[in-house]
């Protein structure tokens, strides 16, 4: 299968965030989404869009040179939301999970490719009432979207780490820091990246899914990290969805940061570190359940575990002349910080209960800061 790549300016960068809608008065999920989409004027190719439930909506970015253009756009847009949702009785929530709600009482959208994925995933596909935060980087030539995939996969653990939302699940603590990550995989295109040298390769697995039946376009192959051919980016799908704008920079600036430091690397001798994909396996297991407290195994084998906050802050170090460039340094930055006092699963668990988690929610959802 040939696909298309429609190169972008490199490391620009697009966010797509995935926020659930929640009765005021009840706390629990409601299907708003129909009225609220019209009530914004939202719709498919536009910045307020729906999703496959009609418990959440996505708000999308345009492409931006910036992470704070990026996240202005965003927040703009929630303006929007904000009002219309208000009208409403409706609240939104920023988490990966909604600490209460059943999943499956959750109606879905119809139409030819949700009735699809409704069918094929049967009992997974009802448990879907998820929300994360992607991250598209614009790549400037095909031939580097498969290693910037595959070094992206590599810094799974401080990604997803700093987004963990999700510790609730229908009530009850599962005792993981990221609930979403451990549902989503369970779809049979989604997951980490299998191990690819090229775009050459990435077309062949693309038709064989095409020939067995399991897509019927490319992008219906829903990886961790994935090229997204149609926008000339490599997209982050790594993160649960986070409440507030600061989280949201941080995570597009991570992403913009680590995307840009493979592309230099690459440039440089057409390699790029890498870990065998069982470890990466494990280091996205660990990410998921002990977020902050993991620890990371790293390609140095004089050292091959190191805590995830100790990795993130040496991280963040190498980094600082890539953010300078990119000019995202002040939004790179508040990932220290954010390790240092707690990401969102944090907070949900000191609120002491799903209910006062979800309270804790709704107030944080489109707050500049959580601190």
């Amino acid at each position: 299968m040939l696909i298309d790549f429609a190169p972008s300016a490199r490391s620009s960068v697009g966010i797509e965030w995935e926020l659930a809608l929640v009765d005021l008065v009840s706390g629990e999920l409601t299907a708003a989404a129909p009225q609220l989409l019209d009530a914004c004027d939202g719709g498919e190719d536009r910045p307020i869009r729906k999703e496959y439930l009609q418990e959440m909506i996505e708000i999308v970015s345009g492409v931006h040179s910036t992470v704070a253009e990026a996240v202005a756009d965003v927040a703009g847009s929630l303006g929007v939301v904000r009002e219309a949702s208000d009208g409403l009785g409706v609240g939104l929530i920023g988490s990966g999970t909604h600490p209460f709600s059943r999943a499956s009482d959750q109606p879905r959208f119809r139409g030819a490719r949700y009735d699809v994925v409704a069918e094929r995933n049967g009992w997974w596909g009802r448990q879907m009432a998820i929300c994360g935060t992607h991250v598209h980087v614009g790549v400037e030539h095909p031939e580097k979207a498969i290693p910037i995939t595959t070094g992206l996969a590599r810094f799974y653990p401080y990604l997803l780490g700093l987004s963990c939302s999700s510790p609730y699940w229908e009530g009850e603590d599962t005792g993981y820091a990221s609930q979403r990550t451990m549902l989503f995989q369970q779809l049979p295109t989604n997951g980490l990246p299998y191990p690819m040298t090229d775009w050459a390769e990435f077309e062949a697995y693309a038709e064989d899914l095409f020939d067995c039946g399991m897509i019927s376009a490319p992008g219906e192959i829903r990886w961790d990290v994935r090229p997204a051919p149609r926008f000339g980016t490599v997209e982050n799908r790594i993160a649960d969805s986070v409440p507030t704008l600061a989280e949201l920079g941080c995570l597009a600036a991570l992403t913009q940061c680590f995307a840009e430091y493979v592309s230099r690397t690459y440039e440089h001798d057409r390699t790029y570190e890498a870990l065998p994909p069982w470890l990466v396996r494990e280091n996205k297991w660990r990410a998921a359940r002990y977020g902050l407290d993991a620890h990371v195994i790293t390609p140095d084998r004089a050292r091959r575990e190191v805590p995830l906050r100790e990795g993130l802050a040496q991280w963040l170090e190498r980094l600082e002349p890539v953010a300078h460039d990119l000019d995202c340094a002040e939004e790179l930055r508040f990932a220290g910080e954010l390790a240092e006092r707690g990401a969102s699963y944090v907070r949900q668990r000191d609120a002491g209960s799903p209910e006062s988690a979800l309270r804790l929610l709704i107030a944080e959802t489109g707050r500049p800061s959580p601190f």
